[in-house]
């Protein structure tokens, strides 16, 4: 198997949320800062061939463009259950901006490889291809 180029990008946001119904303290409001990690890759692991974003996945300036106006801006500082339909685990919404994100990138000949949302400095949810 020959070698596969990937690349992360960091982002981090506030939000609060709570669980209706869970058995701890969950069900009560309350915030995390997220730490939001997207590792993305091109078709086959390679890198663009020419253009001014020669020799890259993608400029991590569009990157982060998208990532900011798809996701970043619709969850900051907001009640996160007002924002989405579904229950706001940490497993659901790394699925929901995996989905996201993908459909976005795909016309630029970019997947979403991983998706790594971090609630707590020790705890996340990633959601990956196998």
């Amino acid at each position: 198997m020959g070698k596969v180029i990937k690349v992360t990008k960091s982002f981090t946001f506030d939000a609060a949320h709570f669980l209706p119904n869970h058995k701890g303290k969950c069900s009560n409001m309350h915030g995390h800062t997220y730490k939001l990690e997207v590792t993305v890759m091109r078709d086959k692991g390679q890198l663009m061939t020419d253009g001014s974003d020669e020799g890259m996945v993608i400029d991590f300036s569009d990157l982060k463009s998208i990532v900011k106006s798809e996701v970043i801006d619709k969850v900051d500082h907001k009640l996160l259950n007002e924002v989405f339909s579904f229950r706001t685990t940490a497993e659901n919404m790394a699925a929901y901006i995996f989905d996201v994100l993908d459909q976005n990138l795909q016309p630029l000949g970019v997947k979403v490889e991983r998706i790594k949302l971090w609630e707590t400095p020790d705890s996340c949810a990633e959601v990956a291809y196998e």
